[in-house]
């Protein structure tokens, strides 16, 4: 059963008895629904959980204004604190990957440990720039030369699935969140990490994981689950849930 939680109106959905030491934060167009499975076997396991619509999803309402991860990170502060009773495993994929390490670098006494999966951390290199009339047609843009038609029209033509799904106040969350990069909070982390990947995430590469280890000042490993996509929490539900489990009982 859906309930809220903190003061923005969250919503979110527990799993088993007792006080939570799990939050699961869902993926960008997702929703925590996207960890039952894994929340469910945690809860047989006597593990309580909870797991979160972050604003904007699911059943959470917009947030009042655009924001990235960061933004994200301080809406969702109330809630965490409310559920903290003792420092929390915070479970995030994709976009709500980049919230959990926000969370964990600014507030680790609310995060026993980290566990991400498919979050785009850093920027991907240059080589997988936009194409060349996409950035002719947003410079001319910029200096008013075409029309918010023709903007329009190619954002349809060269966007990402996300981007041409999304409208209104979510797409300016989406624009100003793959506009971030975490070096810095991934450099400050002071709490264990499990970078969880999809072997054939192309959406978010292995290659981003590895990366980001290198900046992890503290226990860190890399774990890559072979035969499986960006949408790990749904397609390798048991092994995330056996591997949460552990960080929980460690």
């Amino acid at each position: 059963m859906l309930r809220t939680y903190g003061d923005v109106n969250l919503f979110g959905e527990s799993f088993g008895e007792g006080s939570p030491r799990v939050v699961w934060l869902h993926g960008w167009a997702r929703r925590g629904e996207d960890f039952a499975a894994a929340a469910s076997w945690l809860a047989q396991q006597g593990i309580a959980s909870v797991a979160l619509d972050l604003p904007g999803f699911g059943a959470s309402p917009l947030p009042p204004k655009a924001g990235g991860a960061r933004y994200y990170a301080e809406l969702i502060l109330p809630a965490l604190r409310e559920l903290a009773s003792e420092p929390l495993v915070l479970v995030g994929h994709s976009f709500g990957g980049t919230v959990a390490t926000v969370v964990a670098s600014e507030h680790p006494e609310l995060v026993r440990s980290l566990v991400l999966t498919g979050a785009p951390l850093l920027r991907r290199s240059s080589r997988s720039r936009s194409p060349l009339a996409y950035r002719v047609i947003r410079w001319l843009y910029a200096r008013r030369v075409i029309s918010d038609t023709r903007m329009e029209a190619a954002r349809q033509r060269y966007g990402s699935t996300d981007y041409k799904r999304a409208h209104g106040l979510l797409r300016d969350i989406l624009v100003a969140s793959v506009n971030e990069s975490y070096e810095s909070e991934l450099s400050s982390l002071s709490v264990p990490v499990l970078l969880l990947w999809g072997e054939n995430d192309v959406e978010v590469p292995v290659e981003i994981a590895r990366r980001a280890a290198q900046l992890i000042p503290v226990e860190h490993s890399i774990r890559v689950i072979d035969g499986v996509g960006h949408l790990l929490p749904l397609d390798a539900s048991g092994q995330l849930g056996e591997l949460v489990a552990g960080k929980v009982t460690r």
